[in-house]
């Protein structure tokens, strides 16, 4: 309940972690009443949502190791700040739960996040640190991805709309917009983003995601002062809400915020703005001068958890509403849809 408070409180700023857009739709209001009814289950869906990374981690790995692929890797953790002493005693409560699942994530003094991370100023509570974390570029991941894909045989259509989807009992098939071509096959996989609402629906199923929009920057280090200055150790300040990672060694993503507004990708500058501002009150000998924005939006489920699963058609899956989570939890998810699949269509 704490949380809908500050959630209710943040909606009069416009600079806040959290921006709702007053426009009536009923997707967003039924699915912030679903959000609300799943507060019950915060700790079971926590802990589910933790193996599920720590076992998709090592997913990752495996598959970047055997298919060569390079994206910037860095294992060196992240830091949970925090800036006064409820909010760190009350995260010691979440922390539990995080360790009950499996991680490696233990509570550190304001001297240790100095020794953890130099360029951070002296100015905080505590924290929390996860020495198994890591970082990477996900654009290098995913199209070298892509290309081991097809290297196995995959074939990809980029930029095809889907205006129809058919499931029978025999076969699943998908209508390609603008190229007028339908692939058919055994069985179909969802994991469309925000368009899976929809395609799910053309198939009989309700898939309940709402796009929730995230903005980050993309700091150039164009200078050896301000490739000093930024952190390496990635960080999550819990106040500003604001996570960070280092992208090689000339790059600094720092990314925030939710914002309900339906299906809409404007990148506005009074939400980059604050992310500007962090990075300038907390590192102000690196320089802002070179900053590419960017927005996207998250496919977020009511209880936080992603759709991967079977639907009404025994020739449909769905592996999708992972939200700001993504990358971190697909790899085991991926896995698990298959394996279904195999099940499903292996003993025909």
């Amino acid at each position: 309940m704490a949380t809908i408070l500050k959630g209710m409180k943040w909606m009069l700023r416009h600079d806040a972690p959290l921006l709702m857009s007053p426009r009536p739709s009923f997707h967003k209001y039924s699915w912030l009443a679903e959000f609300i009814g799943q507060i019950r289950n915060y700790r079971a869906n926590t802990i589910e949502t933790t193996r599920i990374a720590i076992a998709a981690r090592e997913h990752l790995f495996r598959m970047a190791e055997k298919e060569g692929l390079d994206f910037d890797l860095e294992r060196r953790g992240i830091l949970h700040l925090y800036h006064d002493r409820a909010a760190f005693d009350k995260a010691a409560i979440a922390n539990a739960l995080l360790v009950e699942a499996g991680l490696d994530r233990y509570p550190v003094s304001p001297a240790e996040i100095m020794t953890i991370e130099p360029a951070l100023p002296g100015t905080f509570e505590g924290g929390f640190f996860t020495p198994s974390d890591s970082t990477g570029d996900i654009h290098k991941f995913t199209r070298g991805l892509a290309q081991a894909c097809e290297r196995r045989g995959a074939v990809m259509r980029h930029g095809a709309g889907v205006p129809e989807v058919h499931a029978s009992g025999e076969s699943v098939s998908v209508r390609l917009e603008g190229e007028g071509e339908t692939v058919a096959g055994d069985a179909l996989v969802v994991c469309a983003g925000i368009a899976s609402r929809r395609i799910a629906a053309m198939l009989g199923d309700r898939v309940n995601i709402y796009p929730v929009k995230g903005y980050s920057i993309t700091v150039g280090l164009g200078d050896e002062a301000s490739r000093a200055a930024a952190p390496i150790v990635s960080l999550l300040d819990e106040d500003a809400k604001i996570v960070t990672s280092r992208l090689g060694t000339d790059r600094f993503r720092v990314a925030g915020t939710a914002e309900f507004s339906g299906d809409n990708r404007d990148i506005r500058a009074d939400r980059i703005g604050p992310l500007v501002r962090w990075c300038e009150r907390l590192f102000p000998r690196m320089s802002t001068a070179s900053i590419v924005p960017w927005a996207g939006l998250r496919p977020m489920t009511p209880t936080m958890l992603p759709r991967v699963g079977r639907g009404k058609s025994d020739r449909v899956f769905y592996n999708t509403g992972h939200g700001h989570l993504g990358w971190t939890l697909s790899a085991a998810t991926a896995d698990l849809v298959a394996a279904q699949i195999d099940q499903q269509l292996g003993s025909r």
